[in-house]
């Protein structure tokens, strides 16, 4: 009787430390990383090598406890082909989707602008029939991703407006409002390198601060070079209390897309409109490019405070208001 009772114990905690060893770990997700990643399956691949290829993928960090609740819960016949996985799946999310035989390798191709806005965005992703536009407008509130990226936690507003970076993206033909979001989310992450980031706060800006100007920029200036005078000219003109005066920030209010606004139109009172209002506009106006970004970043040092931009698209600058008059006579009208 005894030895029967110390066979039960001894299988009891068997039981417990395969529940401790190989249960609990299933249920664990690698990381809080949401990015999706095509995992590809070939015929013939089995546990082992599967196993083997998520951990090298970075998708599982115990192959242990996938071989072992893969038999437990009896799901080893996986399916050849393409699954889309992310690191935030625990292995037993991993094992559904490779068992599944969901045809969700097709894909398609986005492009987003550089100088969209968050409504711009919406319309063309609407218009391919992507996603809608209300739940994409739904997608980019603030509060769904200020705690999962820390270059959003000095963000003021509501949106993530100038952080979803334009780019060409691939997406899976089922992919969600959020999961494009994080898709763009994500490239920012990576394009805003970390000297990138160093730098800005030897400088005393913040990563908002250098996005809200690059977005100004990205819709002011063509030329990567112009971009970087630009840049000098708008963060002179912030340090002495002059005016940015940036035709591009009252287009953002009116969304009128006139080169030069009215009269009337200069005259809206919103904090928007850099002609009303000192400072950087209370966020960004845009999604800037890295050449935008780059030029907020690190602007050439120049004489200049006036400058305007003549039918070809090339900046024409002045170093006094006089000047500036005459580059319009000569230019514009």
């Amino acid at each position: 009787m005894r030895k029967f009772i110390t066979t039960i114990v001894i299988l009891i905690l068997l039981i417990s430390l395969a529940a401790f060893f190989v249960l609990i770990p299933a249920y664990q997700p690698k990381s809080g990383s949401a990015q999706k990643v095509i995992f590809k399956i070939d015929k013939g691949d089995g546990i082992q090598k599967v196993a083997d290829k998520l951990k090298d993928a970075g998708i599982i960090d115990n192959k242990l406890s996938f071989k072992w609740y893969s038999l437990i819960a009896q799901k080893r016949k996986i399916v050849a082909g393409e699954h889309p996985l992310s690191k935030n799946m625990s292995i037993v999310a991993v094992l559904d989707e490779l068992n599944s035989s969901r045809n969700l390798s097709k894909e398609k191709t986005i492009t987003i602008i550089e100088g969209w806005t968050i409504v711009d965005m919406a319309n063309y992703l609407d218009k391919q029939a992507i996603v809608s536009s209300s739940d994409f407008i739904n997608a980019v509130k603030l509060k769904n991703w200020k705690n999962k990226y820390d270059f959003l936690k000095d963000v003021k507003g509501d949106t993530v407006e100038g952080f979803l970076f334009p780019d060409t993206y691939r997406i899976f033909e089922d992919a969600t409002a959020d999961d494009i979001v994080v898709k763009m989310l994500d490239n920012f992450d990576h394009k805003f390198s970390a000297s990138m980031r160093n730098d800005a706060l030897s400088q005393n800006k913040s990563i908002f601060e250098i996005v809200t100007m690059a977005s100004i920029i990205e819709r002011e200036a063509k030329f990567a070079q112009d971009r970087k005078m630009v840049s000098d000219i708008f963060w002179k003109r912030i340090d002495i209390g002059m005016g940015l005066q940036s035709d591009a920030t009252v287009n953002y209010v009116t969304k009128k897309s006139s080169l030069r606004p009215s009269g009337a139109d200069l005259e809206t009172d919103s904090p928007y409109n850099t002609y009303k209002y000192r400072g950087l506009t209370p966020g960004p106006i845009s999604s800037p490019g890295l050449s935008s970004i780059s030029a907020a970043l690190y602007p050439i040092k120049n004489d200049y405070y006036y400058f305007l931009t003549d039918e070809g698209g090339h900046a024409v600058f002045a170093k006094t208001f006089e000047q500036h008059k005459l580059n319009i006579a000569k230019y514009l009208e």
